[in-house]
């Protein structure tokens, strides 16, 4: 399981940093990402999840500076894999690793990284098995602390829980993508594998705010992404078309408990799950990541609101989700 560097369970509630990187999502300025980082932690976050390649480097840049600056004890999960240089396939050889990680080393600003996740990498690469190899031989070195996987499908997690060491595994699961739950979260907790949920409210969706005509910024993945032309299709609104993904969110809304917003009631969703470790919900403005931390403090869903929204995803989403998840 990851912890925090004095020994006890990460905040429930994490902070997704892929905003950060400042090319995937809108602008996000030095000084907002700071701010975003700072609220975060004083709130009681103390799990913080980058990727070497959000903004070429960037995302991590500027964790290290917070780290730097504020002194604050936070556990810090990158991701490495997907990097420009060398690229894929050469991520994925001995010497790549090595480099990627110590490179992301350097950026944070750290004698070792806390969680180190290969990034969505080919299914086959996992089958041959030796980018664990290499994951190991770094955590024996002390370069990494643990290591995990994060992963597109259920598939590749059920793969990755065969490998010893294994620590964490990380997901896209939400009331909108609830495949995990059959399987692959309770092996996982069997096994004591941590399990970061990333994506919790579907690119926005589960925020209960889009509308059909809602548009994105140019450089904002929502806008370029939909159809998974640039990475996996799953990665935006779950994979499923932006009009019905709205959709599904507003039939959401009609279940929920007096008083309760959408957004509130994805996380605590997510949340009743025992199996989940922490939940990485991004931030790219002041006062969300305050809003998310707040679902922890809200009671259970309703068994009623539950059990629809499994009829919904049952009967109407499962099937309108691409990229074979």
């Amino acid at each position: 399981m990851i912890k925090t560097h004095e020994g006890g369970p990460v905040s429930r509630i994490g902070l997704g940093c892929w905003q950060l990187g400042d090319d995937c999502w809108g602008d996000v300025s030095e000084d907002t990402a700071q701010s975003i980082l700072r609220e975060a932690y004083e709130a009681g976050v103390t799990f913080f999840d980058t990727a070497d390649v959000y903004g070429g480097g960037l995302s991590e840049s500027r964790i290290g500076r917070f780290l730097r600056e504020s002194g604050a004890d936070v556990t810090v999960a990158t991701k490495i894999g997907r990097f420009g240089e060398p690229g894929w396939p050469l991520n994925f050889t001995r010497d790549a690793i090595r480099k990627h990680t110590e490179a992301s080393i350097q950026r944070l600003g750290v004698g070792a990284l806390d969680l180190v996740q290969l990034h969505c990498i080919p299914t086959e690469v996992l089958v041959q098995g030796e980018v664990f190899e290499t994951l190991r031989e770094l955590q024996t070195e002390g370069l990494i602390k643990a290591w995990g996987v994060s992963v597109e499908s259920v598939e590749e997690g059920l793969l990755c829980l065969t490998q010893p060491g294994l620590a964490s595994l990380q997901v896209i699961f939400n009331a909108l993508r609830q495949k995990p739950a059959h399987v692959l979260l309770p092996r996982a907790g069997q096994m004591g594998v941590a399990i970061i949920v990333r994506l919790p409210l579907a690119s926005g969706i589960l925020a209960g705010k889009y509308t059909a005509e809602t548009t994105f910024p140019a450089n904002d993945h929502r806008n370029w992404n939909q159809d998974g032309g640039a990475f996996h299709v799953g990665e935006t609104f779950n994979g499923i078309p932006f009009v019905e993904a709205v959709a599904f969110a507003d039939e959401l809304k009609t279940s929920l408990p007096e008083g309760w917003s959408l957004g509130d009631a994805a996380l605590r969703w997510i949340l009743d799950h025992e199996a989940v470790t922490t939940i990485i919900p991004g931030a790219s403005k002041p006062g969300q990541a305050t809003r998310n931390v707040a679902a922890l403090k809200l009671p259970s869903l309703p068994d009623s609101v539950k059990e629809g929204w499994a009829k919904l995803y049952s009967e109407q989403v499962e099937k309108t989700i691409r990229g074979n998840l």
